[in-house]
């Protein structure tokens, strides 16, 4: 199983979503901005590097939101999605093929990665009430 961060990253009534590259797994479908965490890392420090090389931000790494293990054909992945805020820059496009802010209700205009769908359903939940 290979262990996943990433970030809940809330301007407002929005949260940031990065859809992925076309030239990778899961080519052009919406995710959190995150990755795999390196070996000797903690899942903080992986995250605040991920956004870095990702996003060209610092960010600083809040409370646990949500664990999910999901099991895709080619990987099985431990995802742990942390609440963030954007401490320092302005996110930029290093690897992603887009970046969008929307809120909870717009969740369904978009394609996610399948380990995103209890999360998503959580936030739906969360931001009717």
């Amino acid at each position: 199983m290979v262990e996943v961060v990433a970030a809940l990253i809330w301007d407002k009534d929005k949260f940031m979503i990065c859809q992925r590259p076309a030239s990778k797994a899961r080519a052009l479908l919406w995710e959190f901005v995150g990755g795999k965490a390196e070996s000797g890392e903690t899942k903080e420090q992986a995250l605040v590097r991920e956004c870095r090389e990702e996003l060209a931000v610092t960010v600083s790494v809040g409370e646990v939101f949500m664990d999910v293990v999901h099991a895709y054909p080619d990987i099985t992945v431990h995802l742990t999605l942390f609440n963030a805020t954007i401490a320092e820059g302005v996110p930029q496009k290093l690897e992603h093929n887009d970046i969008q802010w929307i809120t909870a209700s717009e969740i369904d205009n978009f394609d996610f990665c399948p380990a995103d769908t209890e999360i998503l359903e959580r936030l739906k939940q969360e931001c009717s009430k």
